[in-house]
């Protein structure tokens, strides 16, 4: 298309110089040369944009008339400096300028057509701002085009990242329930193994808590996977929060383990979805490593509502039994992360007069900048 518009536009600029040289069979070679060589404006920018400036050179010196002919040179010196060379640039445009200058004002006297006189210096102006236009809009151009570069890195790096925290929530979530669920059907399923044949009736009741564990961890992991599924779509079910506490300390008593809570403070007020998610979490991980942990069949939950925050404690007098029942020993740095998501701090460790202690405080008044982890 640039050379069938160059090639017509001379034709018809010709018509308006009859001074000018005939546009013959050399002169449509000449702009066939420039306006082919842009081809390689990509592999070879510094090349074309001289010798674009070459043709053009050229063809005003064999006489031929002014015209479309300079494109070819603005669309070459365009890409050199999108490609990052504007000093090669200013060098093929200069040495344009500094060419026609030349032929202009000194050489015509000894190139065609005979007839031929000086060009006024008013045009040499007006070259020369269109040559300082060309290198404008081109270094307009190649910082857009790094901006835009820049801005699709930066899109590329969080889009990464916002799928590397999904991973990693969807892994938090995943290992909160399956260690919660696994604990109490591993624990059951001793005390029915046991039991089987001196006291079925116990034994049958193991089973049945093994029944219920695994259907509400299989629902669980179900929610969870659907939602990996398909990102952003709204959940089947409401994430779980402290209102279900009390099936925690049925699951609990399930095992053997007494669970006492207290909760302190408060208006009634429902907590934000992700402080109340990852509270539920970090309680029932701290009862499960209890569950497979601690050699006290007593533990303690405390739940204080404060202005801005809620503050867990779990509690259990020990000692450390160091058997496992399953698990893969990331629930307290899970708990860690579910606190550092909402920007709260979490203690665990043994205490002074022994057994071991949970506590956890989570804010719960969400700024501008608040993250809302499983909102």
């Amino acid at each position: 298309m640039l050379t069938v518009f160059v090639q017509v536009g001379t034709t018809f600029a010709a018509h308006g110089q009859p001074e000018r040289a005939t546009v013959d069979g050399y002169a449509r070679a000449l702009l066939l040369a420039g306006t082919a060589a842009l081809l390689l404006r990509h592999r070879h920018p510094v090349a074309v944009a001289y010798f674009t400036s070459g043709t053009v050179l050229v063809h005003l010196g064999a006489g031929y008339p002014y015209g479309p002919v300079f494109v070819t040179v603005a669309v070459a010196c365009f890409a050199v400096v999108v490609a990052g060379h504007r000093g090669a640039a200013w060098g093929a445009l200069g040495t344009l300028w500094a060419g026609h200058v030349l032929i202009a004002h000194w050489l015509f006297r000894y190139l065609p057509p005979a007839d031929d006189g000086a060009e006024s210096w008013g045009q040499e102006i007006a070259v020369a701002v269109w040559v300082v236009a060309i290198v404008a809009v081109s270094e307009l151009a190649r910082t857009r085009r790094e901006q835009w570069i820049k801005q699709r890195e930066e899109r590329e790096l969080a889009a990464r990242r916002r799928a590397d925290e999904e991973r990693l929530r969807m892994a938090r979530e995943l290992h909160d329930v399956l260690a919660h669920s696994i604990s109490v059907i591993n624990v059951q399923a001793g005390v029915g193994l046991a039991l089987l044949d001196s006291d079925p009736e116990q034994a049958r009741t193991a089973l049945t808590t093994i029944k219920a564990a695994s259907k509400e961890a299989l629902g669980e992991v179900r929610q969870v996977l659907d939602t990996l599924r398909a990102p952003g779509a709204a959940p089947r079910a409401p994430a779980p929060g402290l209102d279900r506490l009390p099936e925690l300390v049925e699951q609990a008593r399930s095992t053997g383990l007494t669970v006492t809570v207290t909760t302190e403070g408060g208006s009634g007020e429902a907590l934000p979805p992700g402080a109340d998610l990852a509270a539920f979490r970090i309680v029932q991980e701290a009862l499960t490593n209890v569950v497979r942990h601690s050699g006290s069949r007593a533990a303690r939950v405390l739940v204080r509502h404060a202005p801005g925050a809620v503050t867990l404690r779990v509690d259990d007098d020990g000692p450390a039994t160091g058997a496992q029942a399953g698990g893969s020993g990331n629930g307290l740095a899970g708990m860690r992360e579910r606190a550092a998501a909402l920007k709260g701090t979490i203690e665990a460790g043994p205490r002074p007069d022994g057994g071991f202690r949970v506590t956890a405080v989570l804010p719960t008044r969400t700024g501008p900048t608040a993250p809302q982890e499983d909102q």
